[in-house]
């Protein structure tokens, strides 16, 4: 379940993440930020299936990266 107010702090930003890193797949950022990332999911799902179901801990250090350019 998505938290209330969540889609307007990072409406914008999912969609240039997806554009942008969409078939990225999990396993690669649990490299990167711990197992934890994105619980719940399988290391083979992409990140643009996943995206939209983020919980906000992973979506809010996902969109970090992204605003200063370390997904590159």
């Amino acid at each position: 379940m998505k938290e209330p107010g969540h889609e307007a702090r990072h409406g914008d930003k999912n969609g240039e993440i997806n554009g942008e890193h969409g078939n990225t797949i999990v396993r690669t950022l649990r490299t990167i930020y711990g197992s934890g990332f994105t619980p719940g999911f399988k290391d083979s799902d992409n990140l643009s299936t996943v995206l939209q179901k983020l919980d906000k801990s992973s979506l809010s250090r996902l969109h970090g990266d992204h605003d200063v350019g370390s997904l590159e």
